[in-house]
């Protein structure tokens, strides 16, 4: 479990496509803190870690993952969000997120507003059924709060910290992000479906 709070910023150095999945090699800080089989959110999506240096790890990344991820899109030199998991005695500062990505949204819109950066993505309709004003999105595992709901689409409003601290600060139009909407939201919908 994560809570959507990013911990450094990684690059992608080496990615090896095949039939099979792709195996990604992602040079970072965080990953001197890593150990065989740790798990990090890598651009949210929760992936298995197993370090490949002092400076890089490597994870297997199936074929799942990619149909449901923008890590599909991924070539070397690619940014991405790393937060390593939750441990019990921490802060819960953001929302909480799995890593389970649920599908993909595309930036349609950026616009400066004051010191934030209001940013437009568009959605699935089967994801935005689960998002609400002022409720929790995750955007490349970036904990954020929907500003407003739009016909296909919604919006976030980016603090000076969130653009400087993660991959969303280089968003334009046509950025593709993964979601994971609220779980919260999901299990109380299938609850009340019995």
């Amino acid at each position: 479990m994560f809570t959507g709070i990013v911990q450094d910023i990684g690059r992608i150095e080496r990615i090896d496509r095949q039939a099979s999945g792709a195996r990604v090699t992602v040079e970072a800080q965080l990953a001197q803190q890593l150990q065989a089989g740790d798990s990090i959110a890598l651009s949210g999506v929760c992936v298995t870690a197993q370090p490949d240096g002092v400076r890089s790890f490597r994870a297997d990344l199936m074929n799942e993952t990619l149909a449901r991820s923008s890590l599909a899109d991924a070539q070397p030199g690619t940014a991405v969000n790393l937060e390593l998991p939750l441990r019990p005695t921490d802060r819960i500062g953001g929302h909480i997120v799995q890593g389970h990505v649920d599908g993909v949204g595309t930036v349609a819109s950026v616009t400066d507003d004051g010191f934030a950066r209001v940013m437009e993505v568009k959605a699935p309709e089967r994801l935005l059924h689960y998002a609400v004003e002022k409720g929790s999105i995750a955007l490349d595992g970036v904990s954020l709060t929907v500003a407003e709901l739009r016909p296909g689409s919604f919006t976030v409003s980016l603090i000076p910290e969130t653009l400087r601290r993660t991959t969303l600060g280089q968003a334009r139009a046509g950025t593709r992000f993964n979601l994971e909407v609220d779980v919260l939201a999901k299990y109380v919908e299938r609850l009340i479906q019995r």
